[in-house]
């Protein structure tokens, strides 16, 4: 006997498709939002600095959406040029003996430093790898950001315990631009198959963005691969 599908209402009908727009759509337009509003930020800040004879929008009549940007990347790029020679090098290292002997400022200063040279280093590992961690108890587990084994004074203590610990970053849903750092004794991290970025989805997602499953074999703890490669 054929199975009659029930029709469905017009109301149905219009819900669905409008949800099935509202996939479509969202995604764009906030990609679209992001984008122009970081545009607009970037100008706002580089703009104001741009003498009025090099900023084409003084002779036209309408706004360049994006000029700023530009100006700034290349500005950038000029300074990353320069700091490879030798004369360039020289001028930052004074400009950087300034802001050292500036109180309150040197220490703003050598933080910023660090943390870009740690995240930006072209051949850094940090914050490659995500993995799951037990918290905030027993039985409950959160995804965790790789960032570094412990080191200094942090290194010393820990080896004074007889610990072997990893440096993670532990990030908030929906919103990982802020969390916690937190030491893991190695054995207790759970490395994941799964990119970063992967992982940085499923966490601003709230779990509804899961990556394809990409593990053949149960999840084993953070493996000697990843020991030798923070080594390195």
């Amino acid at each position: 006997m054929t199975e009659i599908i029930p029709r469905l209402s017009v109301a149905m009908r219009l819900r669905n498709n409008f949800l099935t727009g509202l996939v479509i759509c969202a995604p764009i337009a906030i990609t679209i939002w992001l984008t122009w509003a970081f545009i607009d930020w970037a100008d706002s800040w580089v703009k104001p600095y741009i003498p009025n004879r090099y900023n084409p929008e003084s002779y036209l009549q309408f706004a360049i959406p994006g000029f700023g940007l530009l100006i700034a990347l290349v500005v950038i790029t000029l300074v990353g040029f320069l700091g490879k020679n030798l004369i360039g090098r020289s001028i930052f290292n004074f400009g950087e003996s300034i802001l050292n002997g500036t109180p309150l400022v040197r220490t703003v200063y050598k933080s910023l430093k660090q943390i870009f040279e740690s995240v930006l280093k072209e051949k850094g590992t940090s914050f490659n790898k995500a993995g799951l961690i037990e918290y905030p108890s027993a039985g409950l587990w959160s995804i965790v950001f790789i960032a570094t084994d412990a080191k200094g004074e942090m290194k010393s203590k820990f080896d004074a315990m007889g610990r072997d610990m990893v440096a993670c970053f532990l990030p908030p849903t929906p919103f990982p631009t802020a969390g916690y750092l937190v030491f893991v004794p190695r054995e207790k991290i759970v490395l994941l198959d799964m990119s970063a970025e992967d992982a940085a989805k499923l966490i601003i997602s709230v779990g509804l963005v899961t990556p394809p499953d990409q593990l053949l074999a149960p999840p084993t703890p953070l493996s000697t691969k990843l020991k030798q490669k923070f080594k390195k």
